[in-house]
């Protein structure tokens, strides 16, 4: 089995590419986040056509996060069981703007059974400031998050979660920890949170097989960064030890993240369970090649 998570920053806007992507790579489930439509709106036939059910829990205009799968889909679950969530479309009874936060409130969470494996799909908040009201509320989510894991579901089981966490579980994950101090993404509250899910039973898939930094999921539209590869692995897929023995592969899909059209600012995370899937470039090598021989010290004489 294939599992992949990739927060596509607009379904609509990115539907072509991911289109490309499943075809390219094949994956058995793959989680999304960062939709970006309404339930109603969700394509459901271009997936049922490329071979996949989608579950979408979406709210309009942000967020969003959904499962699309070609090995079944069973035992829903959203926002944690705690009840609908905002409508955020442009036909919302009630407009709302970005800043009417309440992570509570937003599409950030849905799960399902396939083929055997509880799989979660998140979108965590982004914290914007630390210190700032989204930031605290960014911890609140985490803490919900854990405990639907405690109360709801054990490590026993064969489980996945994954998706944008918005947050990186070491300096290793980043591409330069000094820059990035004092940031978003790195305070060690956020990292605790992340600590946390591994403390109750939660492998870190890609670090199994992949412990060498400087490889990232996420590259800032801004700058060239993603030409630097200044970027953070906030994308992850943890899982139950049930799971985490069966993995055999685990990869970032470089590639993914170029244009044209203007890509998402992520690229998907894959993990190969019980056997290699179809085998595709990722690009790395010859990226950090480049990179490195652009950015080489010169020679003085």
């Amino acid at each position: 089995m294939r599992v992949a998570t990739w927060n596509v920053n607009s379904l609509k806007a990115r539907h072509e590419a991911l289109e490309r992507w499943l075809e390219r790579a094949a994956p058995d489930v793959l989680l999304v986040q960062e939709t970006k439509l309404a339930d109603d709106d969700a394509p459901e036939l271009p997936f049922r056509m490329a071979g996949y059910e989608l579950l979408h829990h979406g709210e309009g205009r942000w967020n969003g996060v959904a499962i699309a799968s070609r090995v079944g889909i069973a035992e829903p679950v959203t926002n944690f069981g705690d009840g609908p969530v905002r409508d955020s479309s442009a036909r919302a009874a009630v407009a709302l703007e970005e800043e009417d936060f309440d992570p509570f409130d937003e599409a950030r969470m849905v799960s399902a059974v396939c083929d055997g494996i509880r799989f979660v799909s998140l979108y965590a908040p982004n914290g914007r400031v630390v210190g700032s009201p989204w930031y605290e509320g960014k911890l609140r989510w985490f803490e919900r998050l854990h405990r639907w894991l405690v109360e709801t579901r054990s490590p026993n089981e064969p489980l996945i979660l994954g998706g944008d966490l918005n947050a990186t579980p070491s300096d290793e994950d980043v591409w330069d920890a000094v820059a990035a101090h004092g940031g978003t993404h790195v305070s060690p509250p956020e990292r605790e949170a992340l600590a946390r899910l591994r403390d109750w039973g939660l492998v870190d898939l890609y670090r199994l097989h992949q412990p060498a930094p400087g490889r990232f999921s996420w590259w800032d539209y801004r700058a060239g960064m993603f030409h630097r590869n200044e970027g953070m692995r906030i994308d992850l897929l943890y899982a139950t030890r049930p799971v985490a023995k069966r993995v055999v592969w685990a990869e970032i899909d470089r590639e993914a993240r170029k244009g044209p059209p203007t890509p998402s600012d992520h690229a998907p995370v894959v993990v190969d369970l019980d056997e290699p899937g179809r085998r595709f470039e990722a690009g790395w090598e010859g990226a950090l090649a480049r990179i490195a021989a652009r950015t080489r010290p010169r020679r003085t004489r």
